[in-house]
């Protein structure tokens, strides 16, 4: 008789997906209601310094946190990841202080080259949460490949709410001291980072998986590092390319508009914010892939794996293609909702670029889902590759567009297009050429692995095939 296997920990694959995807929507939803106060309060000069901070703190915060989630998750629910999350914490406890120093020791020279006296002390109350990140990142990696996605919804619905409250409230009581006011706001960032560590530090030793009375040992340090380091150069490919658009595409407008900076400013952070937000309801269609497919994956089973990979993408593109339809012909009203003191021109440049790039929110999303299954199938790499090409694509079209054409900002909205169009007909064709070329590439990578394959089947068999 056939015994159905169940895992006590986790949800279905459909289940994990609303909940993660619910949660990241939220906390989008917070994000984007916190700036309507908090302009109001910092006025234009204040929002100025705080996003002046971000560009390190992003690039610091992808190289110590934004590859571990996905990657731990691969390897605990591939069943060959016993111990990953333990070796996780001491590997990326030190590439999180390490990050936490570098923002403190570069806080001076910073406000130096941009200019800001207020960025130095900014940028020191903010450096800790690289720190807490990291280790916050862990637990949810760990979580994800169990099944369960609730930990990860749960402390990002908690951070927003945190950050929000307290940004809010700091803002204000320091509204006389223009520079305090903001540092306070960014040390609100930390709080939240803090506070939503240690809930989630509470809910691993409480929830962990029960160890047995004999040692086991931890994952090596290189099988962590196998993912997470192509995770890392996979996501820093996008603030390292925000960056360089923003200097190039800023002084190309120059030369034909004397409002450049706004201009870049409505596509990016305000076009670019709508646009992002379908993108962030279908994140949990890709972080609950990694433990559907990376168990056949490790066994050999590729055609199983590759069925999975595009029922998500399948089901990816049925939740991101209405939603960019509905932001093609509800653009005026997301513009009113969410930027209403935009008027004129810049009101209607940013309903014209909502609608150009409305088509993202579904290619973007595919680019997600299919990173996502690319790592699970055991070809992190590719996905990294897919990633620079794109980013390299985006800024040469983006300075191609606004300089010899007379598209202006639109430019980079028709470049971004582009760019995920070009990444995700990459990401699809990776996908379809994994395992058609016999098991020899996956072999070689898995090579190390096979080491004490008994004893992890024995691990496996205790847990129930989970």
């Amino acid at each position: 008789m056939k015994v159905k296997k169940t895992n006590k920990t986790g949800q279905s694959f459909l289940a994990g997906a609303v909940i993660i995807s619910l949660g990241g929507f939220i906390s989008k939803i917070l994000g984007a209601v916190y700036r309507i106060p908090l302009t109001n309060i910092l006025g234009g000069e204040g929002m100025g310094i705080y996003q002046m901070v971000y560009p390190l703190y992003c690039i610091l915060l992808t190289v110590s946190a934004s590859g571990i989630p996905t990657g731990i998750s691969r390897l605990i629910s591939s069943g060959k990841g016993a111990g990953a999350e333990r070796q996780a914490f001491r590997l990326y406890g030190v590439i999180g202080i390490i990050g936490a120093l570098v923002m403190y020791l570069l806080s001076a020279p910073l406000a130096a080259v941009q200019g800001e006296p207020a960025i130095a002390l900014c940028c020191k109350l903010l450096c800790p949460s690289v720190f807490f990140v990291s280790m916050l990142s862990v637990v949810r990696g760990y979580f994800q490949g169990k099944g369960n996605m609730f930990p990860t919804a749960t402390t990002e619905v908690l951070e927003q709410v945190i950050k929000v409250g307290c940004g809010v409230a700091l803002s204000y009581a320091f509204r006389d001291n223009l520079a305090m006011a903001v540092a306070m706001t960014l040390l609100a960032v930390t709080v939240s980072e803090i506070i939503s560590t240690a809930i989630a530090a509470v809910w691993y030793f409480t929830k962990r998986t029960r160890q047995p009375l004999y040692a086991v040992p931890s994952a090596p340090v290189k099988s962590i590092l196998r993912f997470t380091v192509p995770l890392t150069l996979t996501a820093i490919a996008l603030p390292v390319s925000q960056l360089v658009e923003s200097i190039v595409a800023v002084r190309l407008l120059r030369a034909i508009d004397e409002n450049a900076t706004a201009l870049y400013g409505i596509f990016s952070g305000c076009a670019v914010t709508i646009i992002n937000l379908p993108v962030s309801v279908t994140y949990g269609l890709a972080a609950s892939s990694v433990p559907q497919i990376s168990p056949l994956a490790e066994s050999g089973n590729f055609a199983g794996a590759k069925k999975k990979a595009f029922k998500s993408l399948l089901i990816t593109l049925l939740v991101s293609l209405p939603a960019a339809v509905g932001l093609f012909f509800l653009a005026p009203l997301a513009t009113r909702l969410i930027f209403g003191s935009l008027e004129g021109a810049e009101k209607q440049l940013l309903i014209d670029l909502i609608r150009i790039m409305a088509v993202s929110s579904v290619t973007e999303s595919l680019v997600q889902t299919s990173s996502a299954c690319l790592t699970a199938l055991g070809s992190p790499v590719r996905s990294t590759v897919t990633q620079w090409t794109s980013a390299i694509l985006r800024v040469g079209l983006t300075a191609a567009l606004i300089a010899f054409t007379t598209l202006s900002i639109s430019g980079a909205a028709w470049s971004a297009n582009c760019a995920y169009l070009v990444a995700m007909l990459m990401n699809f064709w990776y996908i379809v050429r994994v395992g058609k070329n016999g098991k020899r590439g996956n072999a070689n990578e898995n090579h190390s692995d096979r080491i004490g394959g008994f004893g992890r089947r024995l691990n496996a068999e205790s847990k129930g095939g989970a």
